[in-house]
């Protein structure tokens, strides 16, 4: 490795250590308590002198003469330690005085006292380094701040950056919260493929690869959906799952090209039931990670106390535009209904998505409050159920809140012959130049006609759900390592 000035110097203590014969990365250490366990016990541990072992690292450091003064951190909060040259040792102060580093990881073992000025502090009798530290940390007042940064070396940023780890352990208590919520309703936790030879249940582009030994390419799943329905015809009545997926798309605040998806089924529902079961979920994670039902993000707090209100896609897009989509059912009318009421969106090569495209637009921004957008044109939506009385739009619904759409979810098709057809009509649409067209998928057309009960199915994006709750802005927030582009000449050091 290339060494700068500062690493070099840090090699320096690093071979200072070991001629002294302490190995700078031993493979144990002896660890009694944490730091918050010794503060919330601090007085008990106080008087009875008892020893205690600590490990941690050093994050601020003083060295005064004949005694120094540090804070070791480690996962449950920040300590000070006290080191005395007289009680220490004259060759052991030195070494820690000028060896250690911050960053550097350490052990100490003594007792808990409390300096002049009342601090809660260890008073240190032994020492050792457990990880010299050859990269410093960032400049104590600049801080960690620039955003490509903290991404690329996320380590550095979970190190410096408190309320980056709380948003993580957030996000592990909120997919903890989804489990309980399901499992307390009967649902089971499954595993669906990841690799899979057709990909399918979501409109989306995969990423591709290939099976060396059995000669054939595969793809990295767009959504678990088509083998999650497949078990429900198997039997099982209430699956679920939380595993990734991928999609070969653009990255924005909103998207990631690989993420966390959330779904399941349950036989013998309609998307009233789920529509029910995801506003029920979403107010339990609430209560689980706030103490109440409220959400504030963006400047905006909602309560997402069920029921939700339901607005039909039809009506919806009629209010905010004008255009009645029943009525303007080709590509060519839809497109002269855009220009006659002056109504501005990207182009798309299809009626479904243009029709997505004005939701997209019109809608969803204006959806601050919890509401869910129901009842969706059948083109848009191959997998969902045909509305008993108009057949021309299916039982499917999206959450959304903030502006933003939390998943979707349908009444399960479950008639395999139309869905044979439906599949037919993604092959039309990638033809006229959807590339997020679905596949026609043989093996789960027969696995409908082996019989699939009436279901409803839900999925949700766990990384969205993690920014409300967490109040981040960007998806790449709440993603311990988010893709990024890669820099040919970044050379991943620390800024010194």
């Amino acid at each position: 490795m290339d060494l700068n000035e500062l690493q070099q110097t840090r090699l320096g203590k690093l071979e200072r250590l070991r001629a002294a014969g302490m190995e700078p990365f031993p493979p144990r250490v002896e660890r009694t308590h944490t730091a918050a366990q010794v503060l919330a016990n601090f007085d008990s541990f106080a008087e009875s002198q008892a020893q205690i072992a600590l490990a941690g690292r050093i994050m601020l450091r003083r060295v005064m003469g004949g005694s120094s003064f540090a804070h070791i951190a480690d996962e449950s909060g920040r300590i000070q330690i006290f080191l005395s040259k007289k009680d220490l040792g004259a060759e052991s102060y030195k070494l820690f005085a000028d060896t250690t580093d911050l960053g550097d990881i350490v052990g100490v073992q003594g007792y808990a006292f409390r300096t002049k000025t009342g601090e809660p502090s260890i008073f240190v009798q032994r020492w050792t380094m457990l990880a010299k530290a050859l990269n410093p940390l960032p400049e104590k007042h600049a801080g960690l701040s620039d955003i490509e940064t903290r991404l690329r070396q996320r380590y550095v940023d979970l190190i410096v950056n408190e309320e980056v780890r709380e948003t993580f352990k957030l996000r592990s208590r909120l997919i903890s919260a989804m489990r309980r919520f399901m499992d307390e309703r009967g649902f089971i936790e499954v595993e669906t493929p990841m690799l899979q030879p057709i990909y399918g249940g979501a409109a989306a582009r995969p990423f591709t690869t290939h099976h060396n030994q059995l000669h054939q390419d595969l793809f990295l799943r767009i959504a678990p959906e088509l083998y999650l329905k497949r078990l429900i015809v198997g039997g099982f009545e209430r699956v679920y799952e939380i595993g990734k997926a991928f999609r070969n798309e653009g990255v924005d605040r909103f998207h990631n090209p690989e993420f966390t998806i959330f779904e399941c089924y349950q036989a013998y529902a309609d998307y009233n039931d789920i529509m029910a079961l995801t506003e029920q979920m979403i107010a339990y994670i609430a209560r689980e990670l706030t103490g109440g039902t409220t959400i504030t993000f963006g400047g905006h707090t909602v309560d997402v106390t069920p029921p939700w209100p339901r607005i039909a896609m039809r009506d919806a897009i009629m209010e905010r535009t004008g255009i009645d989509i029943a009525k303007a059912t080709t590509l060519e009318a839809l497109v002269a209904e855009i220009k006659e009421h002056n109504v501005t969106v990207d182009r798309q090569p299809t009626w479904a998505k243009l029709v997505d495209e004005l939701l997209k637009t019109y809608v969803r921004p204006t959806l601050v409050e919890p509401h869910f957008v129901i009842d969706y044109p059948q083109p848009l939506s191959p997998l969902a159920k045909r509305k008993p009385d108009d057949p021309s739009f299916v039982e499917r619904f999206q959450p959304f809140m903030f502006g933003s759409e939390l998943g979707n979810a349908f009444t399960e098709l479950n008639d395999p012959l139309d869905q044979e057809q439906r599949f037919l009509e993604q092959g039309r649409a990638e033809a006229a130049g959807d590339d997020e067209a679905m596949q026609m998928d043989l093996d789960f057309l027969n696995a409908l006609m082996t019989g699939m009960p009436p279901t409803g199915g839900l999925g949700l994006g766990v990384d969205r759900l993690t920014m409300l709750f967490s109040g981040q802005e960007t998806i790449r927030e709440v993603l311990l390592f988010p893709h990024l582009r890669r820099i040919e000449t970044d050379d991943q050091r620390p800024a010194s």
